[in-house]
């Protein structure tokens, strides 16, 4: 008996990501629907824990070059994702790090807006009654 197979409508009302999102992950090499002949997208239901784990790691930051090196080294686990391969921990680690100096650049420029918005806040009223 043939697996169930879902068209990319179902797909996306499953996981939550767009008919564009699933075709932008095909087009990386994250998916790999089967195809009707007339050209119709096939998925499984291995296809749905594979967008719902590429969901979770671009919600994590990682670009889809980074999810392609991921995906075939992470296992499921009570629905976590695990690193499978001892290399897969290293490049997490170098994401993770990336991520961390992003978010202080962000924070330095938050810090800077709420200086300058304190600055105009205190200046405002003087240069009104002028």
């Amino acid at each position: 008996m043939a697996g169930v197979t879902l068209r990319i409508g179902e797909l996306s009302r499953r996981t939550g990501a767009s008919p564009r999102a699933l075709r932008y992950y095909e087009e990386q090499g994250l998916l790999t629907p089967d195809r009707r002949p007339g050209g119709y997208r096939e998925y499984t239901e291995r296809d749905v824990v594979t967008v719902r784990h590429i969901r979770t790691l671009l919600a994590a930051g990682l670009g889809t070059v980074a999810i392609a090196e991921v995906l075939p080294c992470a296992i499921t686990e009570e629905g976590e994702l695990l690193p499978a391969c001892p290399e897969l921990v290293t490049g997490l680690t170098v994401e993770r790090d990336r991520i961390t100096g992003s978010i202080g650049e962000l924070q330095q420029a938050l810090g800077l807006l709420e200086t300058i918005i304190t600055r105009w806040s205190e200046q405002a009223p003087a240069k009104a009654s002028l």
